[in-house]
């Protein structure tokens, strides 16, 4: 089985639409019971909360399942949880590195790092532009995911 943690800052916008997005996909590609899907964020001032409404929608839009996920903070136990963790930009890497306190194994890698052009997810938190997170984090899910399959 492989485990995926996809990590944001506040763990309802970014993070929460590559876990509904990715577990979308692996169902659809008939492989879902090879993988187990969670997320989480590098800051607690989301705990509890639910599914920011721009991302519900987007997910709607989509016709992608959205859960009754509530927001957690990422624990340097998830370290050893996972096989990989997966954050939204730079400085996601940065603070769960601090989080695990460090990378021996590096599991820690950014989403879009899986595509040809790499780069950072933009926040919609600031943005406000759902439509492009969700192509982004679309292209980094798909990516990810024939990642996954070739380098079981």
């Amino acid at each position: 089985m492989i485990r995926i943690l996809f990590v944001c800052l506040g763990n309802i916008c970014r993070s929460t639409m590559a876990e509904y997005v990715m577990k979308y996909l692996v169902e659809q590609r008939g492989v879902a019971e090879q993988f187990f899907i969670d997320s989480a964020g590098t800051s607690a001032e989301e705990t509890g909360n639910p599914v920011h409404h721009g991302t519900r929608r987007r997910l709607q839009q989509a016709g992608i399942p959205c859960g009754g996920h509530r927001a957690r903070k990422m624990t340097a136990a998830d370290y050893d949880r996972f096989d990989l963790l997966i954050g939204m930009e730079e400085s996601n890497l940065r603070s769960m590195r601090r989080i695990t306190g460090g990378d021996p194994a590096g599991k820690i890698r950014r989403l879009l790092d899986y595509t040809s052009r790499g780069g950072d997810i933009a926040d919609p938190w600031y943005t406000g532009n759902f439509d492009a997170t969700f192509d982004d984090v679309w292209e980094g899910c798909q990516a990810l995911l024939e990642w996954c399959l070739e380098n079981r």
